[in-house]
């Protein structure tokens, strides 16, 4: 048997040489594209890059394997590309099946897990260039792979024998396509360097990293699949940029605090993985090179940080940015540290090696990025055994963790305020690889509650109980000694406090802490995605839509499309709530096919309904849309409405001075902007681009001023636009402004309410990015639908004190419950928010401003308040 083995190995050994062989025969990146990758005022494009893998794939002699997974927002060609041996290449989908075995081993014996993890290989995945402007990583990504197909040594040999590297050359083809042609068309001018003044990604912008567990954009949906259902990866590392003014590139592990729930082993892996990464670039003599600094464990759940809870070490690189392919000069006097680990720029244990300044390029960033990403590749094909052994023991102890505490489930009623919402959430775990199940009878629990056919049981005994936890439970952010400063202050979460995922959607889910108790339930796991199909019965009388629903206003769109008449309830009669739409019989075709595609189901009327209703029509949507990098809340605000299929038309500046603004539209929403931002009186924070990227003590933002923004996309409003608005209201139309948008009609247009919130010191009052218990009255139309007790989504957001003399012209739509605001997140000071007003509508001249004072629409994810806007655009 021995004998047989090694004859294997010989031959196998023998093929590795022969498509090694090759190598004079791939085209080096250089020839390819005309220049280094990483050179001065050079970047290669996508199409051309995709060009070049596809070549790379035809002269690889059977070592890689491009997969187009689909069309991008904007059309373009996301690839996965593996790179491995032929022999592994050749059986890809068996070890796919052994890698799924290993993360999910609930049946396994520890014999057959050591069997699994000795046969098989290493998955590593790396993604390059998320945020288009850090563009660094794609433009090391070919000669990434240039190298693991032209080098002969036997380290390169080690990396093919036994990991399966899956390479995401490029995370945001749209925005890498529109950055590298700004930054062509600017080249030469006083403007070179700088960052495009719209969204790098059609909706998203630089918020594409916080999609992870909602996955809205096809980007992440694409990246999801290779992550959490199809790969399930050993290790991931994500390739980004941070501001210039310090480290030259920070790798793992993460700072302080972290999340709770993973398995320990993989907090160790990330400090494994670093301290490998940055031995390498040590070695290779690059300075500059930090660890367990800047970025805290605890982020927001975008994809290096919602990994771990799957199991996979997700980790992040951040390389200094330069200006795009310009380079950078840094005097060493604007060197700093002012962070996580690194008060001050001077050598420590983690930062031993500081760059001394100067002149920064972009293949500067090449260089390290591509070292990081070798010594991951690298310390994985060492190691493989040890990998993939402790790939199985974080999912078994995972999954035995589960099933010892507490909750064991977590429980989802058909019974729902908006059931249809409750299946997409169902839709979104499936989406991140989580076991559901459902139930095929009605089942009841020791409390007496029941729990139709149909509700879901998500079980905690299954590898990615940790994930569950954040997703379906509630969260409480640390308050602690490594969340406040010296002073007391509190210290800023990355992002969010909470990703809760079912507040955010309006859910309800139950916690139930003795699985026991549904032993004997019949459940059946859920093996794909729900689709459900709403029904019509017919009825002469006409049909009613649930206007609880968010579907329903889908629906009434697809309706109005149709030109079928639809009428809304004021007023509760005969089983009708406030908000629900009427619709006449006659046109039954087509309602068979809306209720099909919607899954809202047209419902007969009883008798005719003629009292308590009103006629309502489609409403002229206009969204103020601005240049300096793009609102990103205004691109996530337009796909939740294209998801809906209302329309909207974007309006720029010109447009709006303009004025005449009733003759086109009826309502105008303002997503969250500052007042200064939307007036033009100071550009958006890192409009102009000088540095890009994230900030060098992990913000954002980068050099520059109005100065450096080409004139034709300077932005803001300025007095005229101010005065349109205002005389667009004034006869007639309606203004809707979001979050820090409502700040905009009280300073410029006399609104009569004032935000209690201001001045207050982050020692009163602070609430990063949390859940809060609201009170709504679903009386008033703007909040038609909605549940009387709901959970809104506290972000950086207002609380209004109505101060106006002609108080009977403004309306208190929801207010802040009256103690114990909070749900999931972070709340210091709750004596300032409670009772106050969240959402007010104020009269002015024959229109109205409606003030929606938190984000109701928050990056197409708080799906529990999406009617405090979808109300104000059908009449």
């Amino acid at each position: 048997m021995r004998r047989y083995s090694l004859a294997i190995r010989l031959s196998f050994t023998g093929l590795v040489y022969l498509a090694l062989a090759a190598a004079q025969d791939i085209t080096t990146p250089e020839k390819f594209f005309g220049f280094q990758l990483g050179a001065d005022r050079k970047i290669a494009r996508w199409d051309k890059i995709v060009e070049y893998f596809r070549l790379l794939e035809k002269q690889s002699g059977g070592r890689m394997k491009v997969v187009n997974m689909g069309p991008t927002s904007e059309g373009n060609p996301f690839l996965e590309v593996f790179i491995t041996s032929p022999a592994n290449l050749a059986k890809l989908d068996h070890y796919r099946e052994i890698n799924a075995r290993i993360s999910d081993p609930r049946g396994l014996t520890e014999a057959q897990a050591h069997a699994l993890a000795d046969e098989g290989k290493a998955i590593i995945v790396q993604s390059m260039s998320m945020h288009a402007t850090e563009i660094g990583g794609t433009q090391m990504a070919p000669e990434l792979a240039f190298d693991l197909l032209s080098r002969k040594d036997e380290e390169t040999r080690r990396i093919l024998d036994n990991v399966i590297f899956i390479e995401v050359p490029c995370f945001n083809p749209d925005g890498q396509i529109m950055v590298t042609d700004w930054y062509n068309k600017q080249l030469g001018t006083e403007y070179e360097g700088t960052n495009p003044p719209w969204l790098y990604q059609k909706y998203a912008g630089h918020d594409n990293n916080r999609d992870a567990f909602m996955t809205n954009i096809p980007d992440s949906q694409y990246m999801a699949r290779i992550l959490f259902t199809e790969w399930k990866p050993e290790a991931y590392v994500d390739h980004h940029h941070m501001g210039g003014d310090g480290a030259r590139i920070f790798l793992p592990p993460y700072a302080e605090p972290i999340r709770p729930f993973a398995d320990p082993i993989l907090w160790r892996e990330l400090s494994w993985y670093g301290a490998h990464m940055a031995y390498k670039e040590e070695e290779n003599g690059l300075s500059g090179v930090i660890n367990d600094a800047i970025y805290s464990g605890w982020g927001h759940f975008g994809f290096h940080w919602i990994t771990p809870f799957h199991n996979i070490a997700g980790m992040l690189t951040e390389s200094a940015s330069a200006r795009l392919a310009t380079p950078q000069f840094v005097h060493p006097d604007e060197l700093r540290g002012d962070t996580r680990n690194l008060p001050v720029y001077e050598p420590e244990t983690i930062f031993p090696n500081p760059w001394p300044g100067g002149w920064w390029h972009l293949r500067d960033i090449v260089d390290r990025q591509k070292v990081a990403a070798w010594a991951a590749l690298d310390l994985a094909a060492r190691n493989r055994e040890t990998v993939l052994w402790n790939a199985y023991l974080k999912a078994k102890r995972q999954t035995e963790r589960g099933a010892a505490g507490k909750p064991a489930a977590y429980l989802i009623s058909t019974l729902q305020h908006d059931p249809l919402t409750s299946i997409k959430m169902v839709n979104k775990l499936l989406g991140q690889g989580i076991e559901v199940q459902r139930a095929a009878k009605p089942f009841t629990i020791a409390s007496g509650m029941t729990y139709p056919e149909g509700s879901f049981v998500v079980s905690l005994a299954q590898p990615k109980m940790g994930l569950i936890r954040f997703l379906l439970g509630r969260t409480f952010y640390p308050d602690n000694e490594w969340t406040r400063n010296r002073d007391g202050s509190p210290t800023p979460p990355y992002d969010m406090a909470t990703d809760t995922m079912f507040e955010f959607m309006g859910v309800r889910v139950d916690t139930l802490d003795d699985g026991a108790e549904i032993q004997n339930a019949a459940l059946a796991k859920v093996s794909a995605p729900i689709a459900p199909a709403g029904k019509l019965t017919r009825g002469a009388n006409g049909y009613s839509l649930d206007g609880r629903l968010n579907d329903s206003f889908r629906a009434v769109n697809l309706l109005f499309d149709r030109n079928i008449p639809v009428r809304r309830v004021d007023k509760p009669s005969a089983g009708l709530r406030p908000g629900d739409f009427l619709v006449p019989a006659g046109s039954e075709s087509a309602l068979e096919t809306i209720a099909r595609e919607t899954g809202v189901d047209f419902t007969p009327l009883p008798a005719p309904v003629s009292a308590g209703v009103h006629d309502t029509k489609r409403l002229r949507v206009a969204m103020y849309q601005r240049y300096g990098g793009g609102n990103i809340d205004e691109g996530w605000t337009r796909l939740m409405l294209e998801q809906f299929d209302f329309h909207s038309t974007p309006l720029f500046d010109p447009e709006i001075k303009k004025g005449g603004l009733n003759e086109k539209y009826d309502v105008l929403i303002v997503p969250s902007d500052s007042t200064a931002t939307i007036t033009g009186e100071a550009p958006p924070a890192g409009a102009a681009g000088g540095r890009g990227g994230r900030g060098g003590r992990g913000g954002r933002g980068g050099r520059g001023g109005r100065g450096n923004i080409p004139p034709e996309y300077r932005t803001g409003l300025a007095t005229e636009g101010v005065d349109a608005i205002r005389d667009f209201v004034q006869k007639g139309g309606t203004l809707v402004t979001l979050n820090a948008a409502t700040a905009f009609p009280v300073d410029r247009l006399g609104i009569g309410v004032r935000n209690v919130l201001t001045g207050k010191s982050t020692k009163e009052f602070w609430c990063p990015g949390s859940t809060l218990k609201v009170n709504v009255d679903n009386t008033n139309p703007i909040a038609y639908g909605m549940p009387a007790q709901a959970l809104a989504l506290y972000l950086d957001s207002p609380a209004f004190e109505v101060t106006a003399q002609n108080s009977e012209s403004y309306q208190v739509v929801v207010r802040y419950a009256d103690r114990e605001l909070l749900e999931s997140g972070w709340l210091v000071g709750e004596q300032n928010l409670a009772k106050r007003a969240a959402v007010v509508a104020a009269k002015l001249g024959q229109g109205k401003v409606v003030l929606i004072g938190f984000p109701a629409q928050h990056r197409a994810q708080t799906h529990g308040t999406y009617k405090l806007l979808f109300n104000n655009l059908i009449q």
